[in-house]
């Protein structure tokens, strides 16, 4: 099962801070999760609409094209602004 994390804004728009579930076979780069998870709906599809949203796969940074697996932990998380 993959496991999910949510950050800042985008936990409080989806309502949950982690989840754990598998992902479908069709499944396997960070842009297929991400229009998988919009495609669940609201709150999802509210959330994960920012085209400048971070993913990091087991804690490393990735781009849309980078593999995903069912045992992959997923964190994914607003831009980050300094100041």
């Amino acid at each position: 099962m993959a496991h999910f994390l949510y950050f800042a804004w985008v936990r409080e728009k989806i309502g949950v801070a982690s989840e754990t579930f598998d992902l479908p076979s069709e499944v396997s780069t960070v842009a297929n999760v991400i229009s998988h998870l919009r495609a669940q709906g609201e709150p999802y599809d509210k959330a994960l609409e920012d085209k400048n949203l971070r993913v990091a796969i087991n804690q490393t940074y990735a781009q849309d094209n980078s593999p995903v697996s069912n045992n992959d932990e997923i964190a994914i998380f607003p831009p980050v602004s300094g100041g």
